[in-house]
């Protein structure tokens, strides 16, 4: 299953994903994170030092889609593809096993799991590029990504409804929005369900920073069914944050329920890849016909693949 954390800025989105990553490596889970925030601090909420160098997806791109094209016919070139092209028949399709080469080369083991990043803005960015030229790095590895069962990949998005810039936002099982029992927090919460609706996108909440019943009730009053539970303020996790190590027996049994909660409700959400294929495919034509076909001076619209459907039955063709 895949899901992602989305939230105001300064939420604690990174600091739920992270304990969600660690809660599921520590049941044996296979997990794939990725770190798709402008700010990247996954790594350090997942107990890695500041030192450590991992390969960012962002920098690589030409050689991510020269490797995901492989005998597609219908691709000419990596530099026809853009951050939708949609896999097809030949496309090089992807695992979450630690047998894929692309995550031995550009992952690093964190609590348990295998993380990647996009990789920050570098000097030659500034002024001349946006982030989401970094993030489709995320969107055309999930595009071509198979995930079976017990296997998980947890992203870490940027802040905010940004994620709407692209069609990253319908990649995703479930998406879980952290909410603090403020009036700002909810309204990003309001924002993303409004702009989520018509694409099916299933949106849960978690409550975060919350100190007592008062905030669990505004959270109930404003979000509803949607939340799933609550986090408080906790030791653990405060140390956590200053770079103290982190052990989920130190969680209160309240932050245990939400995780709990949230697993529950990611693996109770029905798959459809009929859906997921025509949603990239979707996203894809708009793409061509706003920039991409300019851009590359071709009909992109042709890289698409009447035929083909991601999902387990595309990995035996």
């Amino acid at each position: 299953m895949k899901i992602a954390f989305v939230g105001k800025g300064g939420s604690g989105k990174t600091t739920l994903s992270a304990l969600f990553i660690r809660r599921l490596a520590a049941e044996g889970r296979p997990v794939l994170a990725f770190d798709a925030d402008i700010n990247q601090h996954l790594g350090a909420a997942l107990g890695l030092p500041d030192d450590v160098g991992i390969t960012p997806l962002g920098q690589h791109l030409d050689e991510l889609k020269d490797y995901l094209r492989g005998d597609n016919t219908r691709i000419a070139s990596a530099a026809e593809m853009i951050k939708t092209t949609p896999p097809g028949r030949g496309s090089r399709l992807l695992r979450v096993g630690d047998d894929e080469p692309l995550w031995a080369k550009y992952g690093h083991p964190a609590a348990g799991a295998r993380l990647l990043v996009t990789g920050p803005f570098a000097e030659s960015d500034l002024g001349v590029a946006c982030y989401h030229s970094k993030v489709g790095a995320v969107e055309l590895l999930l595009n071509h990504l198979v995930d079976g069962a017990d296997e998980y990949v947890v992203v870490d998005m940027t802040a905010g409804a940004d994620a709407f810039a692209s069609g990253l936002f319908t990649r995703f099982d479930r998406t879980v929005l952290v909410v603090e029992p403020t009036r700002k927090s909810v309204g990003v919460y309001h924002q993303y369900c409004g702009y989520a609706a018509e694409h099916g996108v299933a949106v849960s909440v978690v409550g975060n920073k919350v100190l007592d019943d008062g905030d669990v009730a505004f959270l109930r009053e404003q979000v509803g069914g949607d939340l799933l539970g609550c986090v408080g303020l906790s030791p653990a996790i405060r140390a956590a944050e200053r770079g103290e190590p982190l052990h989920l027996d130190d969680l209160a049994p309240s932050d245990h329920s939400a995780l709990a909660a949230v697993r529950a409700a990611l693996d109770a959400t029905p798959r459809d890849w009929h859906r997921y294929t025509r949603q990239a495919v979707d996203f894809h034509r708009r793409n061509a016909a706003a920039w991409g076909d300019e851009r590359t001076g071709t009909e992109l619209a042709d890289q698409i693949d009447p035929d083909f459907v991601l999902g387990p039955d595309a990995l035996i063709h």
